[in-house]
């Protein structure tokens, strides 16, 4: 006989089964994560991919990487971006790492924030030489949209130079 008390408050017919512990959990006590919350990584770990945790699993095991998620989602927005036709004022800057690229993006500034994420996840706080490119997709009569991709070099920037 398999046991379905919720493994929080021990009440009968538990509904939910835990992500991390695989536990039942009843609705009242289960902690749901959002989907798309660690869309910007490139390969989401497995523990992270399911939809509801226990609360010692949640606090234990969720909230540290949405808090270390979260923290490199500011890092991304405040990093320093130069485009490719600024190229004088970077042309100091070292160049020695690979060019980092996304593709398929909705918009301009998703793209973008994509791009300084990886950078800032491969502990740079610059990209330069950035390029932003769109792509015209037309589906069905005149209904238009826009799937956007850009590329960029990261690397160190130690303020005026």
């Amino acid at each position: 006989m398999e046991n379905t008390n919720c493994c929080v408050c021990q009440k009968p017919k538990a509904t939910l089964q835990c992500g991390a512990c695989k536990e039942p959990v009843c609705k009242k006590c289960a902690q749901f994560l959002e989907e798309g919350s660690f869309s910007f990584l490139k390969e989401v770990p497995e523990f992270l991919s399911h939809g509801a945790y226990c609360g010692p699993c949640y606090d234990a095991k969720i909230v540290p990487e949405l808090g270390a998620y979260n923290e490199t989602m500011e890092a991304a927005k405040n990093i320093a971006v130069f485009m490719k036709d600024q190229s004088k004022e970077t042309r100091n800057f070292s160049r020695k790492e690979a060019a980092l690229k996304v593709v398929d993006c909705e918009d301009r500034e998703e793209a973008l924030l994509r791009l300084a994420f990886m950078a800032v996840k491969a502990d740079f706080n610059a990209l330069i030489d950035v390029e932003l490119s769109y792509e015209k997709i037309r589906s069905g009569g005149s209904y238009k949209t826009h799937k956007w991709s850009a590329k960029g070099i990261p690397t160190t920037y130690h303020g005026r130079r």
